[in-house]
């Protein structure tokens, strides 16, 4: 969102690999009012969002940081 004016939606990123390589697309819709709710829809995600620290992240109990081990063997393939 920008400037209250203007959404993108879509699954690129702003890198070199998602402009030049990936098929990726996004949409941009120029309306103020769609704008404005998705403003709002945002602030609502953030309201219900929890802070995560590094503290608390280096903590995580031992069974997520397995899953994480496993799932990095399939990270060529993702």
């Amino acid at each position: 969102m920008v400037d209250e004016y203007l959404v993108s939606v879509g699954s690129t990123n702003f890198d070199s690999r998602s402009f030049k390589l990936n098929d990726e697309a996004n949409l941009n819709i120029y309306d103020r009012d769609f704008a404005k709710q998705q403003t709002a829809t945002f602030g609502d995600d953030i309201r219900q969002s929890r802070q995560v620290t590094l503290d608390a992240w280096l903590r995580r109990p031992f069974s997520e940081k397995l899953i994480e081990k496993f799932a990095s063997l399939l990270d060529a393939q993702l």
